[in-house]
């Protein structure tokens, strides 16, 4: 087992967008970072991007919705560093933007599958460690995203699943008091990835016309998450949202 970094992080869907810049934001603070996603490659290239931090990164691939795999990826990051501090809940996925009625139940469930049960069974693991670690607690941050207060048309399963991870947030932050675990989530909007490039071209609004829609640097999210993951465990950023100034979200739709 290596001597650990000061904190230690653990990044779902570290291998683009959100994840990835979120990853080398941490190792960048200090963090030691283990890096899950269900693909190997894209994760050895944000520990080859991360340069000389390299050594305080792991990446491990992993299926979030899958149990034997969130064990598997836990089991790795505590027998690699010794403790965990933070895990960011980011994996996520959505259906096609199709109607409801046409929706399958497989698109249903495999974005179930990610977006809710993975952050569950992630959260669960996670709990396992930080309650029996010395010192114990630590500090979980949910990706909520913007759908968790508001839907895109066309978006029942990524929705759903985005207002069922607020109350996942408010349920670990409560079971989480009596061990010292903190618990927030950051709702983001119209972050600049390879997730949010249609918008850039127009995306259809509630209205039902299409619109280009503003985005914004997503470094911007990772700092707000170092700066959520680094404050002492007897203060706790409950709920931030961090969006595109100029994108239709605040105002009549």
């Amino acid at each position: 087992m290596n001597t650990p970094a000061r904190k230690i992080a653990l990044v779902t869907g570290a291998g683009t967008g959100i994840g990835r810049a979120t990853s080398l934001a941490l190792l960048r603070a200090g963090y030691g970072v283990v890096l899950a996603g269900r693909r190997s490659e894209p994760l050895a290239k944000v520990v080859a991007e991360a340069g000389d931090l390299g050594p305080q990164a792991l990446a491990v691939a992993a299926d979030v919705g899958n149990p034997d795999s969130v064990k598997a990826l836990f089991d790795a990051a505590e027998a690699r560093f010794g403790r965990l501090d933070l895990l960011f809940n980011n994996a996520g996925s959505g259906a096609p933007a199709v109607p409801l009625d046409e929706l399958t139940y497989a698109q249903w469930k495999a974005v179930v599958d990610v977006n809710l049960t993975g952050a569950f069974l992630c959260t669960q693991a996670a709990f396992r460690i930080m309650k029996r670690q010395s010192p114990r607690g630590g500090r979980i941050i949910n990706n909520g995203s913007i759908s968790a207060h508001t839907p895109r048309p066309f978006t029942a399963p990524y929705t759903s699943t985005k207002h069922a991870i607020t109350g996942l947030t408010k349920s670990t932050s409560l079971d989480g008091r009596a061990w010292d675990i903190a618990c927030g989530q950051i709702d983001i909007g119209n972050a600049a990835t390879e997730m949010t490039e249609r918008m850039a071209a127009g995306i259809l609004q509630a209205n039902g016309q299409t619109m280009v829609e503003p985005r914004m640097d997503v470094q911007h999210v990772a700092d707000a998450i170092v700066h959520m993951a680094a404050l002492p465990l007897e203060s706790n950023v409950q709920f931030m949202t961090i969006m595109a100034t100029k994108m239709p979200f605040v105002g009549r739709g």
